[in-house]
């Protein structure tokens, strides 16, 4: 089942108890927030006090996608602020396994993260460790990027895996989800589609958020999809 995951990156801070339930409204079933520390990516956003506030204005999982060096020192922070789901780089974790298995500790279900130039297969050891594998379909960082089309490949060769092993993670996509590339990631294999921009970025989430997530329930019935990992056609489109 393919679910929406506003991401409040680009949405309204000032509001952002009211954004939260705008997309809400609009079908997000997940709110996902970008962690980033100025070293791993060039930004800086927010940290668990942020997140402990999340946790006061809303009921929905809070799915926290850590781009950040040494996540081993914050995932216990997280879990005291009240985050569901925690996802980490490979990229930034020299003993993955070792993450992993601390973010199991504390009670949230783990993820792990790939950048668009790492390739699926590396990480097929630990996939029967994980909730979910997030696909970055932007290089991380910033909101408001083009989707990388070869992210599609991805996509399928990691639904593919899912399918030889066995398994049941989910599969995210981060970067670039809007109206003109979402049926194309869900036809691919994914699920969870993190948007931010598209959903908070003319400032009517709700509206946003139900189009969205519309056009992807309509990929997921036009493809029979559960994982299928079709192959689609390049997209072309920003806005994450």
């Amino acid at each position: 089942m393919v679910e929406l995951v506003p991401s409040i990156l680009s949405a309204d801070f000032s509001r952002l108890a009211d954004e939260i339930a705008a997309a809400e409204r609009g079908g997000g079933t997940v709110i996902h927030v970008d962690v980033m520390d100025g070293h791993f990516v060039p930004n800086i956003t927010v940290g668990p006090p942020v997140v402990k506030s999340l946790r006061k204005a809303t009921r929905l999982p809070l799915d926290c996608h850590l781009m950040i060096e040494n996540p081993n020192d914050f995932i216990e922070a997280f879990a005291e602020a009240g985050a569901d789901w925690v996802s980490v780089h490979y990229e930034a974790c020299p003993h993955l396994h070792r993450t992993l298995e601390l973010i199991l500790h504390h009670g949230m279900k783990p993820g792990v993260v790939i950048n668009p130039a790492t390739r699926v297969d590396l990480i097929e050891q630990i996939l029967p460790m994980v909730h979910h594998v997030l696909i970055m379909s932007v290089n991380p960082g910033f909101g408001g990027q083009e989707f990388i089309p070869f992210s599609l490949r991805k996509i399928s060769r990691l639904a593919q895996l899912r399918r030889e092993l066995g398994l049941a993670f989910r599969i995210e996509v981060d970067g670039g989800v809007a109206h003109d590339t979402i049926a194309q990631v869900v036809q691919a294999g994914a699920e969870l589609l993190v948007a931010g921009n598209a959903v908070f970025g003319a400032g009517k989430a709700e509206r946003d958020a139900r189009a969205l997530l519309d056009i992807a329930r309509k990929a997921a019935r036009g493809a029979g999809n559960s994982g299928t990992g079709q192959k689609a056609a390049p997209a072309r489109r920003r806005t994450a």
